[in-house]
């Protein structure tokens, strides 16, 4: 991406209403939609979704589209990424979805205990260097900021193309003693593989896409954190 297509979106993203951009000082000094996300953005009393590290927004997009009755907020901090969900948002009138642009190690500044039904976490840089260990997005550390957030029973969703990430988050869950609902090593591969996760298998991101067409397998768990 050119460094003049780069300002333009952030500058733009700075007018759009479904784009919330705070600092990292508004964060850690009381974010003020903290606990009023329903009330204050969204208007409604619908269950939130997250999706962390959400690239352009096709997952928060695609999910918004299908289900009205909840609400969806993309996370990230390449919010020149983001703008492509939040335009397209936008065109097509879905104000049950927003974008919020910040590091997911801040992720609990920003939602109160019991404030998140529900998060997804789609293909993250997997991290395999050792010394990256703690940067994975399902660490305890990591797990522990989204427990602080997520309603009990709430579900997080992983999908990527790294066998490496699914195999440790697996073995950590197994270990950490979490609920694993489903773990599958290749969705797409299996044809028999009829998830029980709606649109698992029909929102594709463009990194999905890009992995698919290298011939790498996409990998699924969701589970529940004790």
């Amino acid at each position: 991406m050119g460094k003049k297509n780069k300002l333009a979106r952030f500058a733009e993203n700075k007018l759009l209403p479904n784009v919330i951009q705070p600092t990292r000082d508004e964060a850690l000094e009381g974010f003020h939609l903290k606990g009023q996300w329903r009330r204050d953005h969204f208007k409604n009393d619908h269950p939130i979704v997250l999706e962390l590290g959400c690239g352009k927004g096709e997952y928060s997009v695609g999910l918004a589209q299908a289900f009205p009755d909840k609400n969806f907020i993309g996370v990230d901090i390449k919010g020149a990424r983001f703008w492509f969900g939040a335009k397209q948002a936008l065109n097509e009138n879905l104000n049950n979805v927003a974008f919020l642009r910040t590091q997911i190690e801040l992720i609990d500044c920003f939602f109160e205990p019991n404030e998140v039904d529900e998060i997804w976490i789609t293909f993250p840089d997997p991290q395999i260097k050792y010394r990256r260990t703690k940067h994975r997005m399902t660490h305890p550390d990591f797990l522990e900021r989204y427990r602080r957030i997520l309603k009990p029973g709430g579900v997080i969703h992983l999908k990527t193309d790294s066998e490496f990430l699914h195999g440790y988050t697996l073995g950590l869950l197994q270990g950490l003693g979490h609920e694993i609902l489903t773990a599958h090593h290749d969705i797409y591969g299996a044809a028999e593989y009829q998830p029980d996760t709606p649109l698992l298998k029909d929102i594709r991101t463009y990194y999905e896409e890009l992995f698919s067409s290298k011939g790498k397998t996409i990998t699924y768990i969701k589970f529940r954190l004790k």
